[in-house]
This record gives structure tokens, C-alpha cells and sequence, in this order.
């Protein structure tokens, strides 16, 4: 059984900890999911080494349990889980499906259906939802469409969650994220009665506003004794390599290694304050999956180059791979599963 939280915090952080190699990993592999996007699949696009696929996560004090997706499914059965946030928070719903979807061996029990920000994958034996939700702001904003939101100025309506909201209830199971589409610089548009006005705001002080909207739908909307809420931290960039010592021009193109510098944080710290301070006041309680810091040594993990592009490289970029590397999103299989084996164990072991 799923259990409530009781955001008892004298357990085992299971966050802090160290990586240890593991040649059991990975948990599934690349072409045994067929629900992994051609953005994620490095080793399809040509990745020539797998160490990165090597490790598991061993937390200082104990450690975690072993990922059981029969046991998830039966912990599911009847229910809806729900993903909502950007293409990161959508990397790791992927993850999660390839992890469960081992476990459903008939092609025919299991189904993923794409419906406008939805995308939802039903385990039919177990009756069992699980959907990601396209909203890489949370709130309303020109980059609500799933498949066009290339957008130059992004701007987002002023506390406006519910245009999103209203398809988040009834979920037995809330995973939220937002932040790689904040830390570029966006607008924020506000509207009194007739009067609309945009205006620049600086990227925390627009975090906020996000994060007390969230916080004010979750308080109204959830029902504690029934709905999980969980919120993934930030997922850490490796764009700029001098922030770990690295080359001046360097990023995260031909790492095979992780950092060595424990305190090595790849995260916007002004973003991260906002968003425990703010979802703390939740009379809801809501579950940190703080993936961050976990995650920031990781700079061997990302897609990098071996990722399907989204158009014609340029006989410059194909001299240069650097400048045309991923540095924000991770391979599949890899780092996310790791999330989602903190996941499982928060959801059973809070």
C-alpha cells in the first residue's frame, strides 16, 4: 500500500549520499523500451561508451530499496499517478513506464495515448493510470502547446494554475517540476479586470509567484488523506565547465566522469529557496524528491550529442559538437531511473 506522508523527517535522508558502481545497472535497457523519445536514446544515436550507465545511488545512513514495479502496479491498481511539469519531469515519467512496463510482458495489457498536453499509459490488468502532463511553468503561458513551444519571449499569466488545475484533480499521485524554462530571462504578464500590462521581473521573484500558486491549488484542490504530492527539485544543467574547474569553452560535450567536488551545486540557488520556502506552507504536505544535488555531479549523463537534433546541423555546428550538445537533458536509460527509485522508496517508505 501507498502510504500517506507524514513529513516526518527523523527517517534516513536518502538524498544525501554518495554513487556507487554497480555493473548490475542499468534497471532496463535502451531497446527494451519502446516508449523512450528519439531525444533520449543515446545509445541508438551512437553514444560510444556506457560507464555512465553504471551506478546506483547509496545513501550515507541506509539504503534504498530495490525498485519493484509488480509491487508498484498492485500499489497502483484502480488509481492515477500524474507527472506535470517540462520535458524533464516528462523524462522521468519515461522512466518510470520503462521500469513498469518490464513487469507487463502482453502487449496488449498495456497502452500510451497521446491527447493534446496529455500522455497517458494504462496498465489494463491493473486498471492503472499513469499520465504526464505538459505545463513547463505550471502556470498558464505561451508555451502551454506539447509540440510547438519554441517561443523567443515566454511570458506567463499572473496566477493563473487553474487553466492547467482543473485536469490535476482526482490524481491518487501529483509529481511536479518546474525550472529549466525559468532561468532564461521571461515576462510576466498581469491582468486587472480590462487592463493588461507585461512587465519584466526578475527570475526568482516570477518563480515565486509560480510557486504560490502552486501552493494555494494544491491547499484548495488535494485531499491529503487520498492524494500523495510530491515536487522534484531542480534538475541540474552541466552547460558551462569552468564552474567545476573545467575548460573556459567546455561543457558537458565528452564527459565520461563525474565531478569530484561534493558542493558542486549545477542549480539556480535563488530558485531552489523559493520553492522549499514557499511549498513549506502547504497545509498539504508535499514531498521534496531533491534530486539536485544528487544529480549535480553528473555531468556523464546527459544526451549531449547522441540525441535525435530538432533540424539540419550546420557545417559549423558539425565542426564544433560542443556547441550543439544537450546539457539539460539525461540518457535513457541512466540518471532518471535513479529518481524513480527515490520515488519508489519516499511512496512506500516515507
Amino acid at each position: 500500500k501507498i502510504k500517506n506522508s507524514n513529513n516526518n523527517n527523523s527517517g534516513c535522508d536518502v538524498f544525501s549520499g554518495r554513487w556507487v558502481r554497480d555493473y548490475t545497472r542499468p534497471l532496463y535497457e535502451e531497446w527494451e523500451c519502446p516508449y523512450i523519445k528519439p531525444q533520449l536514446t543515446c545509445q541508438a544515436h551512437g553514444r560510444p561508451e556506457m560507464d555512465y550507465l553504471y551506478w546506483r545511488w547509496q545513501p550515507n545512513a541506509c539504503s534504498i530499496p530495490s525498485f519493484n514495479a509488480t509491487l508498484m502496479l498492485e500499489a497502483l491498481r484502480g488509481k492515477r499517478m500524474m507527472f506535470v511539469g517540462d520535458s524533464l519531469n516528462r523524462g522521468q515519467y519515461t522512466s518510470l513506464i520503462c521500469l513498469l512496463q518490464r513487469a507487463i510482458p502482453d502487449q496488449h495489457a498495456k497502452t500510451m495515448e497521446y491527447i493534446e498536453s496529455f500522455q497517458i499509459f494504462t496498465a489494463k490488468d491493473y486498471n492503472a493510470r499513469i499520465e504526464f502532463y505538459w505545463a513547463p511553468f505550471l502556470l498558464e503561458s505561451n508555451a502551454d502547446n506539447p509540440s510547438k513551444h519554441r517561443v523567443s519571449d515566454r511570458i506567463i499569466r499572473n496566477g493563473s494554475v487553474d487553466k492547467h488545475g482543473q485536469y490535476w484533480k482526482e490524481a491518487d499521485i501529483l509529481v511536479f517540476n518546474s525550472y529549466i524554462w525559468w532561468i532564461s530571462g521571461l515576462s510576466v504578464l498581469y491582468v486587472h479586470s480590462q487592463i493588461t500590462n507585461i512587465v519584466k521581473i526578475p527570475m526568482a521573484d516570477a518563480y515565486r509567484i509560480a510557486m504560490k500558486s502552486l501552493v494555494k491549488w494544491i491547499d484548495k484542490n488535494v485531499d491529503p488523506t487520498r492524494t500523495r504530492v510530491f515536487f522534484a527539485t531542480m534538475s541540474p544543467t552541466h552547460q558551462w565547465s569552468y564552474k567545476w574547474h573545467g575548460d573556459w569553452k567546455g561543457n558537458c560535450y565528452n564527459e565520461t566522469t563525474m565531478i569530484q567536488d561534493p558542493n558542486h551545486f549545477g542549480a539556480e540557488i535563488s530558485l531552489m529557496r523559493a520553492a522549499t520556502e514557499e511549498l513549506n506552507k502547504s497545509t498539504v504536505p508535499v514531498t521534496f524528491l531533491n534530486i539536485t544535488q544528487l544529480s549535480s555531479s553528473r555531468k556523464d549523463a546527459h544526451t549531449s550529442i547522441y540525441k535525435k537534433q530538432w533540424g539540419r546541423l550546420t557545417k559549423e555546428q558539425l565542426a564544433n559538437p560542443k556547441s550543439y550538445a544537450d546539457c539539460i537533458h539525461w540518457c535513457l536509460p541512466g540518471l532518471q531511473d535513479i529518481w524513480n527509485e527515490l520515488l519508489f522508496s519516499k511512496l512506500f517508505y516515507p
